[in-house]
C-alpha cells in the first residue's frame, strides 16, 4: 500500500510550483520587501524549489528527503505569507480572512509534510536490503 501523505502533498506543491511560473505576478506581490534582488527572481525561485519538493516526494526513494526538504521549503515560504497578511490587512474582509487564513495554515502543511517524510523512512524500493538482511519484496510461499 503507498502512503497516502506524499503523494498528495507532490500533487499540491506541483500545482503551486506549475502556478509560480504560469502566473507570477500575485507571488511577486508577497515576495518580502526586505529580500534582496527582484521579486520575479525569487518567485521563480520558490517555484523551482516546490516542484522540485514535489518530484522528490513522488519517488520512494527520495521521498523522506522531499518531505524533509518540504518541510523546510514551508517553513521558508512563512515570511510571504506574513507579508500577504500585512499587506491585506486593509482589503475586503474575505480577502483579509484569505490573507489572515495562510499563516496558520502552515502547521497543519508543516505536519503534513514531517508525516510524508515518516512514511518515507518507513518505505524500501523493491529489491533493498534492511540492515537486517530482509529484501524489499514480499516473501511468498517456497517452491
Amino acid at each position: 500500500m503507498a502512503p497516502a501523505a506524499a503523494p498528495s502533498l507532490a500533487r499540491l506543491l506541483g500545482g503551486a510550483g506549475a502556478l509560480h511560473f504560469l502566473l507570477p505576478k500575485p507571488f511577486d506581490a508577497i515576495v518580502p520587501r526586505a529580500l534582496p534582488g527582484r521579486a520575479r527572481a525569487w518567485t521563480y525561485a520558490s517555484g523551482a524549489a516546490e516542484l522540485a519538493v514535489a518530484a522528490a516526494l513522488t519517488w520512494p526513494r527520495t521521498r523522506r528527503a522531499g518531505g524533509l526538504a518540504a518541510a523546510a521549503l514551508l517553513t521558508a515560504v512563512l515570511p510571504a505569507n506574513v507579508q500577504m497578511a500585512y499587506d491585506w490587512r486593509h482589503r475586503a474582509r474575505p480577502l483579509k480572512a484569505l490573507a489572515y487564513g495562510r499563516v496558520p495554515l502552515q502547521l497543519p502543511l508543516l505536519a503534513w509534510a514531517l508525516l510524508a517524510a515518516r512514511e518515507g523512512g518507513r518505505e524500501r524500493p523493491a529489491g533493498a536490503v534492511d540492515p537486517a538482511g530482509r529484501s524489499g519484496q514480499a516473501a511468498g510461499p517456497s517452491r
